[in-house]
């Protein structure tokens, strides 16, 4: 018996001083620095080579030429992911997607440090991985001055990465590199849970923490419902149990909750939207900017560690709701592509905020809004987080696509598509998508100039495809995310982030001198178009008075012009 409890507190004793030289650099400066990447990366080096519960995966080559470095945590010891996703919760935290942001980058560190130690009660049910820091070229971009709006740290990366893209907006176009080793993250542990940790912009108010969650409607099913009412409620009770009253994530800025405020709406293009196409629960920590840093570390450390134990104690009904959802969505046969909010409908929060008034300002002389800090409040609020869908499609069989779309092919690949290739050329009834009008954004927008307001009009023909195009058959885990992504009236289609606008530029044409001739022909051979011609002039005047105008209208309802021309190239399959 003295023997045992020798070698138990000679091992207590060794963890212990394990973990004192653990020690981060967010801690020995007392909570007023953020570690830089190389001292990150040392650090869980270190954790690897002292504990056989933490493994690190380098993944991939990011736009500054670092690989992502996962970190994972297993109690047992235990990597064989597939086993995990079949007996655990698998929880996925991303760090530093704008590194100007890094509370989760010295919360996860010292939590991994925590669960290894023993010193955090680490569940068997749960297994963690930590992106160390997601944006390293931002990281390595280190200053004091690009978040004005911010308390602390003393220094800290930047918003942009290699490629001065915001990655919390690249998530479903994947114009970095970064985005694309996430996508093999995520697809090879398939989390039942995410965590994106950030700070937020925007109003004052007394709480640290806020949460932005993944819209329960847009996620849906057995696992949206269970968010819902089950799991986000047991959060907020176990924050306000560790002494941090958290709220929903505050989407105002004029000072009058009183109002309400809407639910943020996270298309896929951001973490928590992207999650939900495969049907994981995405949460978005914001912890307050005006808090001091080593206050926002520690709710950081504090929700991480409340959403282990939440995850610990619902482990059953967290992984039986997910996999109801992924069964359930390959029934489903209809899908929103656009999400709205459901004013009739609302919850009640508790909030606590500060007086919002005006005064003269220094600056400008004129009237400006500030939070009066010496008179605080607590009000019961409405919050808006129920959405309906709109713009409803029904899912084909499959989906067809040419083999040169070969972009887009590599991103399906990329979120682990399965895809079939025609063994030979062959006919195919499809119907066809005509982009009849859209509005292209006049400025650009991470890289590209969006499209929106996208109008089609549809045609069922039978069509010639080449031996080596894809044919996407849509009953597949991928479902909703190829729905989404493929349909060109989408929010964060393809289609919408300028993947297809070549179809958009007619590549032939005709002089008109020599259309005249052929056009003269055609409509002495074709009556009904000649009679159309003729109707079309008698009720538009404008049309009547130009030349062009009827001569392109001819030409535009003939063989001659080129069918390609506004022709969706993503065909249907039904």
């Amino acid at each position: 018996m003295k023997k045992t409890f020798l070698i138990v507190a000679i091992l207590l004793l060794t963890l212990q001083s394990k973990s004192q030289r653990l020690t981060t650099t967010f801690e020995t400066t007392q909570g007023r620095q953020t570690t830089t990447y190389s001292e990150c990366i040392k650090y869980y080096e270190k954790l690897d080579g002292n504990f056989n519960s933490i493994l690190i995966k380098k993944i991939n080559v990011t736009d500054a030429g670092y690989p992502l470095h996962l970190v994972l945590f297993s109690k047992d010891n235990n990597f064989d992911i597939e086993k995990w996703q079949k007996e655990k919760v698998i929880i996925l935290v991303n760090n530093g997607i704008h590194p100007g942001e890094p509370d989760g980058i010295d919360a996860s560190m010292m939590l991994a440090r925590d669960l290894a130690t023993g010193k955090i009660n680490a569940p068997e049910n749960i297994a963690i991985a930590f992106i160390a820091v997601y944006n390293i070229g931002g990281a390595l971009d280190r200053n004091s001055f690009s978040r004005v709006n911010q308390d602390g740290p003393g220094s800290y990366g930047f918003r942009g990465n290699a490629q001065n893209l915001d990655l919390n907006r690249d998530f479903t176009k994947n114009d970095s590199r970064n985005a694309r080793a996430f996508a093999t993250i995520f697809h090879l542990l398939k989390p039942t849970i995410f965590i994106d940790n950030h700070v937020s912009d925007g109003a004052d108010y007394q709480h640290t923490m806020t949460l932005l969650t993944t819209q329960h409607n847009k996620l849906g099913g057995t696992v949206g419902e269970f968010l819902h009412s089950t799991f986000e409620p047991a959060l907020f009770k176990n924050m306000e149990k560790k002494s941090w009253l958290m709220c929903p994530y505050v989407n105002f800025e004029d000072g009058s909750p009183e109002k309400g405020w809407v639910a943020f709406y996270d298309p896929p293009r951001y973490s928590s939207g992207y999650t939900s196409l495969f049907q994981t629960i995405g949460f978005v920590p914001e912890t307050h900017m005006l808090k001091p840093f080593k206050q926002r570390v520690e709710s950081t450390y504090a929700l991480m560690v409340a959403m282990i134990e939440e995850s610990s104690k619902k482990a059953p009904e967290l992984l039986k709701a997910k996999r109801s959802a992924e069964k359930a969505v390959l029934q489903q046969t209809q899908f929103p592509l656009r999400w709205v909010v459901d004013s009739s409908r609302c919850d009640t929060i508790h909030f606590k905020g500060y007086a919002a008034s005006y005064k003269t300002s220094e600056v400008t002389g004129q009237q400006r809004l500030y939070y009066d800090h010496s008179k605080p409040f607590e009000k019961e609020v409405k919050f808006y987080d129920y959405f309906r869908g709109v713009n409803i499609v029904s899912a084909p069989k499959a989906y067809i696509i040419p083999q040169g779309w070969h972009e887009v092919v590599d991103i399906l690949k990329l979120n682990k598509v399965q895809m079939a290739r025609l063994n030979k050329d062959t006919s195919i009834e499809v119907e066809t998508y005509r982009i009849e009008d859209y509005k292209s954004a006049a400025r650009p927008y991470e890289k590209h100039h969006k499209n929106s307001d996208v109008v089609v009009s549809t045609k069922n023909v039978a069509m010639r495809f080449l031996k080596g195009d894809y044919v996407i058959n849509t009953n597949q885990a991928a479902k909703r995310y190829l729905v989404e992504m493929l349909e060109p009236t989408g929010d964060d289609s393809f289609f919408s982030w300028n993947f297809f606008d070549a179809v958009l530029q007619q590549k032939e044409g005709y002089s008109n001198y020599r259309w005249e001739d052929v056009a003269a022909q055609y409509l002495k051979q074709h009556p009904e178009l000649k009679q159309q011609l003729e109707e079309k002039k008698k009720n538009d005047p404008a049309f009547a008075a130009s030349a062009n105008a009827q001569l392109n209208f001819v030409y535009k309802n003939s063989p001659y012009y080129e069918p390609e021309h506004m022709r969706y190239p993503v065909y249907r399959q039904l």
